[in-house]
């Protein structure tokens, strides 16, 4: 009698012991937001690519799982408004559009100041995002804004100019209104009478419908996604070239919180989220503009001649962003020379050396 006693404790402690989990799993909460919908490339893909990946690779120790929490198109901020939106913890997580923000994140501008180069986006991704791990500049701009800087995201091979009327080379840009988003305004400085005027992605439709633009800067991937070919059928490739415009940032509140295993895996897969998002921009690439075409869009192509003579007329803009960042206390010079060398290792050297005055 004693002995079956003994041996049921015994029995119903195992069953006890197999039926509790070896280690408790805790759940993280995680707010990501953006101001841009759904639909649009790089918030697709962090729904589509980003989280699952992250999920995948924490299962794998299955310490930890994140509650997602996805809020986009202006639910919780506007475009512009990410940056300061993850500063105040609106959002743990957040993919800021860099090029709103040139007076507070100036080196996020390298490869914007630096037109007519490469319009490879997964070489500038690349180079970029070096220099962010190369030199402290980028890290400490976004540490200034309550943020830890993860990894930057390429989602365009080249900014074209898409225009209402028909353009027979870049001369016809002159006196033209012309929509941008940032840094690429300043581009328009090279071509006579031509006036630069700030929208967003959202809003370019509208302004070239109404006619508040004759022209805008954008890529044909974004082109075919928002419907450009309907109000702007002609497309005068300048290929000003791949610009950085997307980073993946944390609130620090929130990331010195987090535990070692998943800041780990949140900084490996914002680097393949940045590989990822560069290959997808250079497939879509053709396909879109064969879309823009097949939608009763015109490609007028720009001569290696004429690209030239406009890089020449513009300013040094990219001199002018070193001087900024050497005032500031950040190796400007080194890193325009450093991010320049990355891409012609790569294979790419621009119609002008914007190095020199």
């Amino acid at each position: 009698m004693i002995n079956w006693t003994r041996r049921s404790l015994m029995g119903a402690a195992l069953a006890t012991m197999t039926a509790m989990p070896v280690a408790a799993q805790e759940r993280i909460s995680a707010v990501v937001i953006d101001g841009y919908p759904a639909r649009a490339l790089w918030v697709q893909e962090f729904t589509d690519f980003f989280i699952p990946e992250v999920d995948r690779r924490l299962a794998e120790t299955g310490n930890y799982v994140m509650d997602w929490q996805e809020n986009y198109g202006g639910s919780i901020v506007k475009p512009r408004g990410v940056l300061e939106g993850v500063q105040l913890g609106l959002g743990d997580i957040g993919i800021v559009t860099t090029i709103f923000h040139s007076s507070k994140l100036p080196s996020q501008g390298l490869a914007a100041v630096t037109p007519f180069v490469s319009s490879d986006a997964r070489a500038v991704a690349q180079a970029i995002d070096e220099i962010a791990r190369e030199f402290p500049a980028m890290q400490n701009e976004f540490a200034d804004q309550n943020q830890v800087y993860l990894a930057t995201g390429v989602v365009l091979d080249s900014y074209q100019v898409f225009a209402t009327n028909e353009l027979a080379d870049i001369s016809g840009l002159e006196g033209l209104k012309v929509a941008g988003a940032g840094m690429n305004l300043r581009y328009l400085e090279g071509i006579e009478g031509a006036a630069g005027v700030r929208g967003g992605l959202t809003d370019f439709y509208n302004m070239l419908q109404t006619g508040l633009v004759d022209a805008a800067q954008l890529w044909p991937e974004a082109a075919a996604t928002f419907k450009i070919s309907e109000v702007a059928p002609y497309m005068l490739r300048t290929d000003f070239g791949a610009v950085n415009s997307k980073t993946v940032t944390v609130n620090q509140d929130y990331w010195n919180a987090l535990p070692d295993e998943v800041k780990e895996v949140l900084q490996a897969v914002s680097i393949d989220y940045r590989d990822h998002l560069a290959g997808l921009a250079m497939d879509r690439a053709a396909a879109a503009e064969a879309a823009y075409v097949e939608a009763g869009g015109t490609i007028i192509e720009v001569s290696e001649e004429d690209r030239t003579a406009w890089a020449n007329a513009m300013p040094n803009i990219a001199l002018e962003l070193t001087e900024t960042l050497n005032a500031n206390g950040e190796a400007g010079t080194e890193m325009l020379a450093a991010y320049l060398a990355k891409l012609e290792t790569a294979g790419f050297v621009g119609v002008r050396d914007w190095t020199q005055p």
